[in-house]
């Protein structure tokens, strides 16, 4: 199994590579930002949003930390501080998902 560092680097990557604009931030994996364009056909469309992540040193085996930086409201994102409140990124974190898995399948 490769390390932290490349798994790391490579779902970092094949986020960049996806339809989502991905930022870092102080020119590191560790911390970004990601834009993405609300669902079609749902209350969130024509908005764009845009979520930080912070992925801790232990990535995959530690969930990465993900919120909203702009005004979301959704059951699943804490109001004040834009936090994303879904087991899967937290408590049933498996290093089997991915970031791309987690934008694709888990905040639709």
């Amino acid at each position: 199994m490769s390390s932290p560092s490349k798994r790391r680097e490579m779902d970092v990557m094949k986020l960049m590579m996806s339809d989502y604009k991905v930022e870092t931030i102080n020119d590191g994996l560790n911390e970004f930002n990601v834009m993405f364009n609300g669902p079609k056909d749902s209350l969130y469309e024509g908005g764009v949003w845009k979520i930080r992540v912070e992925l801790p040193d232990a990535y995959p085996y530690k969930s990465p930390s993900i919120g909203f930086v702009n005004k979301i409201f959704h059951p699943n994102v804490d109001e004040l501080s834009g936090s994303v409140c879904l087991d899967v990124i937290n408590q049933s974190w498996s290093p089997m998902f991915d970031l791309l898995n987690v934008f694709e399948v888990f905040l639709p």
